[in-house]
């Protein structure tokens, strides 16, 4: 199957008021947004950031149509859920796996959305947009020793971990919680957030991979966290998850393909043709 879409700085349609209101996403882009709402978002306003906010955010989209044709796909950017629908937090400006989660269901015949936060804080934005929302199911587990975000939200299921919880007694609860939620929420995909500020990063994707391949569910991933001064080691710790997934893509190819590529995708090129 041939993707039908390339993703360009121009993208504005519609899944980005999917997940956010129409006001702040114009506001956003036009350069109109208060500038107490960026000093929210941490960052300066500029064209730059509204080019590299609007390919980051189309890359999510991409992601989740490339898991659903193959099973396994990761972002090289991403994991902003702090942005809220009406506002960024924590240098988060539009929640690039809120959008792509509504996209998925719009495009792509996708009903039930899992989103899986693995990142040390809480995803907050992720669990505020769907917090009404039956057909998508937030889980966050987070370090509960935050001091940011303020306030917390209520997350579909939350678990909120001591700080200098070992890497066993970490792996334990993801390996007691993923799988039980994958059985009993039956998603048709995965969103996984993989912040790297946790120790036990490699085993933890490995199990995430492994869990989703056993489920025959999909899998999009956003890299996420890294607040080291040294970026190189930042890097390699962000790569593990991408080898994690080469690894994973092999156990994929005999359980889920031949369904998720049965599945009609359609082109939003003509929702935007539609919207001008």
């Amino acid at each position: 199957m041939v993707h039908p879409v390339v993703y360009h700085p121009d993208f504005k349609i519609s899944p980005l008021k999917d997940g956010h209101s129409s006001t702040y996403v114009d506001a956003f882009i036009a350069g109109t947004i208060s500038a107490e709402k960026m000093r929210q978002i941490g960052l300066p306003w500029s064209e730059e950031l509204v080019k590299r906010t609007l390919i980051g955010t189309g890359s999510a989209l991409l992601a989740a149509r490339l898991a659903l044709q193959y099973g396994v796909a990761v972002m090289c950017n991403g994991g902003t859920h702090h942005a809220h629908a009406d506002h960024g937090t924590g240098w988060c400006i539009f929640n690039d796996l809120a959008c792509a989660a509504r996209a998925a269901q719009r495009d792509a015949g996708v009903e039930k959305v899992l989103f899986v936060d693995l990142d040390v804080h809480q995803g907050d934005g992720t669990a505020a947009i769907f917090q009404r929302d039956p057909s998508v199911f937030t889980f966050s587990m987070h370090c509960e020793a935050q001091s940011f975000p303020s306030p917390l939200q209520t997350s579909d299921e939350d678990i909120a971990l001591p700080a200098g919880t070992s890497d066993g007694e970490y792996l334990e609860v993801l390996q007691e919680t993923l799988p039980r939620l994958l059985s009993r929420e039956n998603p048709d995909l995965v969103l996984y957030n993989a912040g790297v500020d946790t120790r036990a990063s490699r085993q933890r994707d490995r199990l995430v991979f492994a869990s989703c391949a056993d489920a025959s569910v999909p899998v999009a991933c956003a890299i996420g966290g890294g607040y080291q001064e040294d970026h190189l080691s930042i890097v390699e710790r962000h790569v593990l998850l991408h080898r994690a997934a080469r690894e994973a893509m092999p156990k994929y190819s005999p359980l889920v393909l031949a369904d998720l590529r049965s599945m009609q995708l359609t082109d939003p090129k003509k929702d935007q043709t539609e919207e001008e």
